[in-house]
């Protein structure tokens, strides 16, 4: 019993991959290279398109078009941001739900960070 509970604490402890995009929205996210630091995410939609909820840790976004996106939050809040090409952006961990809003696709690489940020 004590092994069981020794891994719950340890399952508990990990990072929350349970709403993994790669699982939630497939048809959106495709895996392009992962290591044991980082996981590279090649993501694409079309306007009018809706994710799944999901899960991102800390990422770097680098956007390969421009686009406008709507985040939808867990709590309700959201959030509207624009992406002009080229732009790169360090985002915090989070989970949403995205959605284009705009006229154009969105194409964007994310680099998902494994290992927590030094303080």
């Amino acid at each position: 019993m004590r092994w069981f509970i020794a891994v719950l604490a340890v399952v508990s402890a990990a990072p929350a991959w349970s709403a993994d995009p790669l699982k939630t929205d497939p048809d959106k996210y495709k895996l392009v290279e992962e290591n044991a630091r980082v996981r590279v995410l090649r993501f694409h939609d079309k306007p009018g398109d809706k994710s799944t909820q999901h899960t991102h840790p800390e990422f770097v976004l680098y956007a390969l078009s421009p686009f406008k996106r709507r985040l939808i939050f867990p709590d309700g809040k959201t959030m509207e941001r624009e992406f002009k090409e080229g732009e790169v952006v360090l985002m915090p961990a989070q989970t949403h739900v995205g959605e284009n809003i705009g006229t154009t696709d969105t194409e964007v690489l994310l680099v998902e960070l494994k290992e927590p940020a030094r303080k």
